[in-house]
């Protein structure tokens, strides 16, 4: 293109530091496209890394009742998350006394705030623990996972159980809530999320409900493997067999 451009003034009629000035603009327009292309392929590589999102919904369970925030459960994932380089940012929404009623209630903002691509969703307990008609309780945890995918999010639901003082035919009915969502909804679930500190010594707080800072690697250890495995995209996220087979 340079030399086009020296040949319309006449070749050797054009001063040299005009030959010189004209080369150099050249250089300069074609370096200026180069990395106009470095740029944009950059900025496409950075959308595709774009960080994405984990939401919780639980509640004191999640929210590490009686402890420091940074010894709980969720805590301990962000750093599990690090160490393995997975790019997933962790917001925790789980508020001590949350039922399922008011998880209803406050997921629409949370989904539309956050843009969650996962959610971990841990109420019932409380809903168990004031005597509320298991059947309410499906209902709205039906109502969560379809309002999570609606938002484009995928859900991994975590079970809970009451205490044998409940009664014989309510803690049956209140633990069958959360097989029947799973395999209403096609999610997968944790069948018992404390089923791995509920009859340890010393991993009670003293109201022998809410899991000490000592229970809570053994938490996350519990929702890990499957928590990994869709986090990683695996094609049966949507079945219910996926943490429990």
């Amino acid at each position: 293109m340079a030399a086009v451009f020296f040949r319309s003034f006449g070749g050797d009629s054009v001063p040299r530091w005009l030959l010189f000035v004209a080369l150099v603009t050249s250089l300069y327009a074609g370096s200026l496209r180069a990395d106009g292309q470095v740029d944009a392929q950059a900025e496409g590589d950075t959308a595709s890394e774009k960080q994405k999102t984990l939401l919780v919904l639980g509640d004191s369970i999640s929210a590490a009742y009686g402890l420091d925030e940074r010894e709980g459960w969720v805590q301990l994932l962000r750093k599990r998350l690090a160490e393995n380089g997975l790019r997933v940012q962790v917001v925790n929404a789980s508020v001590s006394g949350e039922t399922s009623s008011g998880g209803v209630a406050r997921l629409p903002r949370l989904l539309s705030e956050h843009s969650p691509s996962w959610l971990v969703l841990e109420l019932g307990g409380n809903d168990g623990l004031r005597g509320y008609p298991p059947r309410a309780l499906q209902q709205n945890l039906q109502r969560m996972v379809k309002l999570a995918r609606a938002g484009g999010a995928e859900v991994l639901l975590l079970g809970m159980q009451m205490p044998p003082n409940y009664g014989k035919a309510y803690t049956k009915a209140f633990a069958a809530v959360y097989p029947k969502v799973a395999a209403a909804e096609q999610v997968p679930l944790i069948p018992f999320f404390l089923e791995p500190v509920a009859l340890e010594e010393g991993a009670m707080q003293t109201d022998g409900i809410h899991p000490t800072a000592k229970a809570q690697p053994a938490l996350l250890e519990h929702v890990w493997p499957c928590l990994e495995t869709i986090l990683k995209g695996n094609e049966n996220a949507r079945s219910d067999s996926l943490c429990t087979s």
